[in-house]
């Protein structure tokens, strides 16, 4: 069958195709969950995305370095398991599990390193100290704070280099999703926090910093830069981590470090239901666990998301659904009455995924093929995971 050519993908920081081939060798940094309530269909469709990438890259020759992690201490976490009575690690753990069941269901390629943020206390403390020790973050009342403009000044990195968004963009995003941009003290409101001073009720630990827990930003910042080598070849994960937590996990890197964090900063669209986000604060939530224990084909569902752009946002519906459970049975249909080989469905499929993990057109080369080769089921599997 041979092998495909490297991909290109979307950059949000140039807005430009980038080709993603590095020699031979690529890495993907991918972020995870916070495990406190997994895993819907958006969470599905992310790391979906980031699959048929993994599989581009397999099928070119690439060697892939894959690195997720699991943000298993946060507030929101810490807040449902308060609601509901769990203790956060039982909760965290339960959720994890369920997320790491539904991904190998999906068929979705699992890293090669799995990193909870509670395992890698130490380092990320560390990072905050050497912060600390060059100017580039500060203290309010115990907590520690990265300065922006000091970063800016030292590194290869400035506020809105990989978002390309406004100032006042930042700061209605940054106050949505986990900033404090009225805390008294911060020398500039959108200075992100980078550790969290111990407080009552709250897991904390010792560290070099004083007692207390890791910011967000931190943790993806420090954990690629010790799995994998820097820039990274891809950073990736959903719209809404465009800002600000991509923007400042590439701040971290630059400062603490002098390089880049990646050559690519990609981004899953968002995926909606019942004319809403799919979002776990709104609760309106499909769960793959859910559709799997109804009886749904976890390769339609599978099916159901690559049919859209993954850079799109797209609504989940029962008709959605329903057109890959067509589809599947057309392509089961098709694989039964194989016949010779057709270089046109591997070309096709190669070509697609290969422009941006264009998956939706790829889909439309096997819809178009009928009767399918070994060859062709052979790239139907490797490279939109779907085994017939």
């Amino acid at each position: 069958m041979g092998h495909g050519t490297a991909p290109r993908i979307h950059d949000t920081a140039t807005g430009e195709l980038i080709e993603t081939h590095a020699g031979g060798a690529a890495s993907l940094y991918v972020c995870g969950i916070t495990p406190y309530d997994a895993t819907h269909v958006g969470h599905a469709a992310t790391y979906i995305a980031y699959d048929t990438l993994m599989r581009a890259w397999l099928d070119a020759g690439i060697d892939v370095a894959y690195v997720q992690n699991a943000t298993d201490v946060d507030d929101p976490l810490l807040e449902r398991a308060a609601a509901t009575g769990v203790d956060w690690r039982h909760l965290a753990a339960s959720q994890l599990d369920t997320f790491r069941t539904d991904m190998q269901a999906l068929a979705v390629i699992p890293p090669d390193h799995y990193v909870a943020v509670t395992e890698r206390i130490e380092p990320i403390a560390a990072a905050v100290q050497r912060l600390l020790n060059s100017g580039a973050a500060y203290r309010v009342d115990g907590d520690v704070y990265f300065d922006n403009a000091v970063a800016a000044e030292a590194s290869p990195w400035h506020l809105g280099m990989e978002s390309r968004l406004d100032r006042a963009t930042m700061l209605e995003l940054f106050a949505e999703r986990g900033g404090d941009p009225d805390r008294v003290g911060k020398r500039d409101a959108l200075d992100p926090l980078l550790w969290r001073a111990a407080r009552e009720g709250e897991p904390s630990w010792a560290s070099v910093v004083g007692r207390g827990r890791p910011g967000w930003h931190i943790e993806c910042s420090v954990i690629a830069q010790e799995y994998l080598a820097l820039p990274l070849t891809v950073n990736g994960g959903g719209i809404d981590l465009t800002f600000p937590h991509h923007e400042f996990t590439a701040g971290h890197t630059a400062a603490l470090t002098g390089l880049e964090h990646s050559h690519v900063y990609s981004h899953a669209g968002l995926v909606y239901y019942r004319g809403e986000k799919m979002s776990k604060s709104l609760g309106n939530l499909v769960f793959v666990s859910s559709l799997l224990e109804s009886g749904v084909d976890p390769r339609a569902i599978r099916l159901a998301i690559l049919a859209h752009n993954y850079r799109a946002g797209w609504e989940w519906t029962d008709a959605v659904l329903a057109t890959a459970v067509d589809r599947l049975a057309r392509w089961s249909a098709q694989a039964a009455t194989a016949d010779g080989s057709h270089a046109a469905v591997v070309d096709g499929i190669r070509t697609a995924v290969a422009d941006d993990l264009d998956t939706p057109t790829a889909l439309t080369v096997v819809d178009a093929a009928g009767p399918l080769s070994g060859e062709d089921v052979e790239a139907i599997s490797a490279l939109l995971g779907i085994r017939l």
